[in-house]
This record gives structure tokens, sequence and C-alpha cells, in this order.
């Protein structure tokens, strides 16, 4: 999934939370292999120490004032570790958005079931739009079904940067069952149909892959055909791509065929 550019430009927010795609890429990379099998056990114990230091210290940081715990939710927006759930709930309310962004951040690092609610709300009605970003991108490592209609909603309403992430975030929403991935598919569709920004038109492209196994008939028909369509009529270049890659993936031979009739006809 591709995120947009230059979101976080505004100075010296790059430098206190980590951005969600860097947090994305280390979770894709966890899921293709076993680390262990490519480093040595003495390695992997001395990284394992210095992690578990550090996480000592981010906990202690997390009790202490502003600029220490802007230190502290750095380290878990990287780790994960269970003793910093009741420490980064409360922060979610805080004032300062730079500190709700990066307790987002974290919590979508370290899933918390008690804290989906208090991220519902946030991504629902906070002012600061990098933090509805960030809780765009963290509801999408969360599995219940309370984060489907709001993250549908967010697709829908708020501001390019936050539907970017909420139409990534709804494949892992959509997901985790038939009739969550045909509601994520709905609203996925009306999107790729007219959202403006290329770039939220790709990532419902990206996100429709992710669910169409789970999908039903009429709707892999619906996507079927609306990947075609933008393949031959999206203005943007990236997006006719990445319907091309999408259609290619799913390998399916109808579309093998109408891929190979574009081909041949110059389109």
């Amino acid at each position: 999934m591709k995120d947009d550019s230059g979101q976080f430009s505004e100075t010296g927010l790059s430098q206190l939370a980590i951005d969600p795609d860097v947090l994305a890429k280390e979770l894709s990379e966890e899921l293709l292999g076993d680390p262990l099998d490519e480093i040595d056990d003495e390695k992997f114990n001395a990284d394992a120490l210095e992690i578990a230091k550090e996480c000592e210290r981010g906990l202690q940081w997390l009790k202490q004032g502003h600029e220490e715990r802007l230190q502290g939710l750095r380290i878990f927006c990287e780790h994960r570790d269970p003793r910093a759930l009741p420490l980064l709930i409360p922060l979610l309310k805080e004032p300062c958005p730079v500190e709700r962004m990066s307790a987002v951040y974290a919590l979508g690092r370290n899933p918390c079931p008690s804290a989906v609610g208090l991220l519902v709300q946030i991504l629902e009605t906070d002012s600061n739009a990098y933090v509805r970003k960030a809780t765009a991108w963290s509801l999408g490592n969360y599995g219940d079904a309370s984060v489907l209609n709001p993250l549908i909603k967010a697709l829908q309403t708020d501001i390019a940067a936050v539907r970017l992430w909420a139409s990534g975030s709804l494949a892992e929403a959509g997901g985790t069952s038939s009739e969550r991935a045909d509601l994520a598919a709905n609203q996925l569709l009306i999107s790729l149909r007219i959202d403006c920004e290329p770039g939220v038109r790709s990532n419902c492209i990206w996100a429709l892959t992710r669910i169409y196994e789970k999908l039903c008939e009429s709707l892999r028909e619906q996507m079927l055909e609306q990947l075609v369509y933008v393949l031959v009529n999206d203005p943007e270049v990236s997006v006719r791509d990445e319907a091309k890659v999408a259609l290619e993936q799913l390998d399916d031979p109808l579309i093998r065929d109408k891929l190979k009739r574009f081909m041949q006809d110059g389109l």
C-alpha cells in the first residue's frame, strides 16, 4: 500500500512519531519468514537484550513529563510490550496532538482491545488530521467488528490523507469474514469510481484484491468489471497500472483473455 507524500512535513513531526508506512513495512516483513533463520543465536540474544532495555526505558519515560513521554512513545511505535498498554491508553486524551498521534501509532504497533472504542471516537471526532490519519492506519490492526463502519465513513467523508489509510485498513477489517468483506467492498468500489485522489483510488484497488477471495460472486464480478474499466479509462497512469497488476494477480481466465485483447488492440 502506498502512502501520500509530504503529510508529515510539518516541523518536528517526523522526529516525534514513526510514520505508518514504516510500521506497515516492518509488519509485512515480519510475515515473510522467521528472522531467527537468518541470524545466529548470539546476535539474536544481544538484540533481544537491547530491545528489552529500550522498552524498560520507554516504560519509565511514559510515566514522566511531555518530552519524556514523546521519547517513550517513539520506542513503542517500534517495539511491542504489553506492559506499555495501560500507559498508552491515557495518552489518547492528551491535549497535545503530537502525543495523541504518537500514542495512536503505538497502539497500532501494540493492539489493545480495550482501546478500540477510544480509537474509533478519535477517528470520528478528533479535530487534528494527523491524528485521524494515524488512527485510520492503527484501526487496520484491530479485528473488532466495530471498526468497519467508522473506516467506511472516513473513506466517504474525510480528507485525502485519512481516506488513503482508511481504504487500506478496510482490507484488514473486512478480511475477517465474508459479511465484512462485502460491506468493505461496496464502499471501496464506490470510492474507486468517484474519489478524486489517485492515491486513494490505487489503495482501493489494493484493498479489493486483499479481500477478493471472501467476496460474494456478484461483488467479485462487479470488482472485475470495475478494474477493467479503470484499466482502460482512469486518467491517472499509476491507477491504471495498479488495476493491471491487480487483474494479473487475480489470475482469472476470463480476465486474462480480456487483458490479452486489450494489449492486442494497443490499449
